[in-house]
């Protein structure tokens, strides 16, 4: 029994964790106003009824170029550490900021040579 005493804390904050988001969202679920309707759960489009569903398909480009979006904005960050530092790196940041950029444009080239930026 001496063992378990030490852990008892433990299990109190455990415990604790557990039940403070549920008591704060059954205490907020009492003291909130209830109102809403039809009205507050339709979507709003500038005021204009929508026409159809929202859950329709995209044509898999909108994704690719999405994927490529992302792709290359996060290559063009690793241009900041060098920017910053250039001085210090002489001749060989230069080189490999070069060598970076090669590889950045041809892979750029071969996405446009494959017509993923193309919209149809």
């Amino acid at each position: 029994m001496d063992v378990l005493s030490g852990y008892v804390p433990i299990f109190l904050f455990v415990g604790l964790t557990f039940l403070f988001p549920i008591v704060t969202l059954l205490v907020a679920r009492l003291i909130r106003p209830q109102t809403g309707g039809v009205g507050k759960l339709m979507a709003y489009e500038c005021g204009v009824d929508p026409d159809s569903s929202a859950r329709q398909r995209y044509a898999i480009r909108y994704y690719v170029v999405a994927i490529l979006f992302v792709i290359f904005d996060v290559e063009t960050v690793f241009l900041f550490p060098w920017a910053i530092i250039y001085r210090q790196l002489a001749f060989f940041g230069l080189a490999e900021m070069l060598v970076f950029l090669g590889i950045l444009i041809v892979g750029y080239v071969w996405i446009i040579k494959k017509g993923a930026l193309e919209w149809a």
